[in-house]
């Protein structure tokens, strides 16, 4: 029995009610399979490259039935951990980080579409993230580097006034280009991802008409500054060539001047 502290003893409702709440919540077979095959793939018992065990021996091996065994696998590969052909065992994939960040393709979509300020907030990143992708691709460039540099740089004169899409995608390939001079699959994935999902709703961001020629202007004085490894005058060209991009676009009358979204448009 319990005795509070003036000698009198404490109902059973009361002791009840000072009891915290643990709810057990009872969790899906497929869950439980889900995170034990998820550990042994993360664990190395099943490596990249390798086949897991098939339906039937995890079924064996688990003690549980096929429709666990399934919604689990199904689960590993939305997340792009595994590769399902039919006919075939389930294989563990190697993915890129480009591949991990397309995960995120949905959301970010979403995010753009419905929450106030997200677009701003994407842009103000991109200016940070660009500016020290810059500066390490002034250092590190190369006479290969260049090259493609220049050759990105040619394809986009060369839609000037012809075919705006392909003028914006090249515009696209010459800021991603940038990023493969840093030799770094994370920047360069962020790269693309960041211009795709600008490119999905607001076009207008990559491409103001009328403005082409400055554009070309400003890529051209921002590959100068890598050919001369000047770190400086890279990030200051890629500082002005942003922000007056991101100036036209919060200009007065801008939604009705801007472009028309080009929603397929691929990095």
């Amino acid at each position: 029995m319990t005795v509070s502290a003036k000698g009198e003893a404490a109902s059973p409702a009361r002791r009840r009610d000072a009891l915290p709440v643990r709810k057990i919540v009872r969790r899906k077979l497929s869950d439980e399979v889900f995170d034990r095959l998820l550990k042994e793939i993360e664990t190395g018992l099943y490596p990249p490259n390798a086949h897991i065990p098939s339906e039937r021996e995890l079924m064996a091996a688990y003690g549980v039935g096929r429709p666990a065994i399934r919604e689990a696998m199904q689960r590993l590969e939305k997340l792009g951990l595994i590769v399902i052909t039919h006919g075939e065992r389930a294989r563990v994939s190697q993915p890129t980080v480009a591949d991990v960040i397309g995960q995120i393709e949905h959301a970010a979509r979403h995010i753009l579409m419905t929450q106030p300020g997200s677009l701003s907030q994407l842009q103000d990143a991109r200016v940070f993230f660009e500016i020290g992708m810059v500066r390490e691709a002034a250092r590190l460039a190369d006479e290969q580097d260049i090259a493609r540099l220049e050759a990105a740089l040619a394809t986009q004169a060369a839609f000037l006034d012809k075919d705006s899409g392909r003028f914006v995608a090249a515009d696209m390939e010459f800021h991603t280009k940038i990023a493969a001079v840093t030799r770094n699959g994370v920047l360069e994935a962020v790269s693309r991802a960041m211009l795709h999902w600008l490119s999905m709703f607001h076009a207008s961001l990559l491409l103001w008409k009328g403005h082409e020629t400055v554009t070309l202007e400003e890529h051209r004085i921002i590959l100068d500054a890598i050919i001369a490894h000047d770190e400086d005058a890279a990030a200051e060209a890629m500082r002005t060539h942003l922000l007056r991009s991101r100036g036209l676009f919060l200009s007065p009358n801008a939604q009705s001047q801007a472009p028309s979204p080009i929603a397929d448009l691929k990095p």
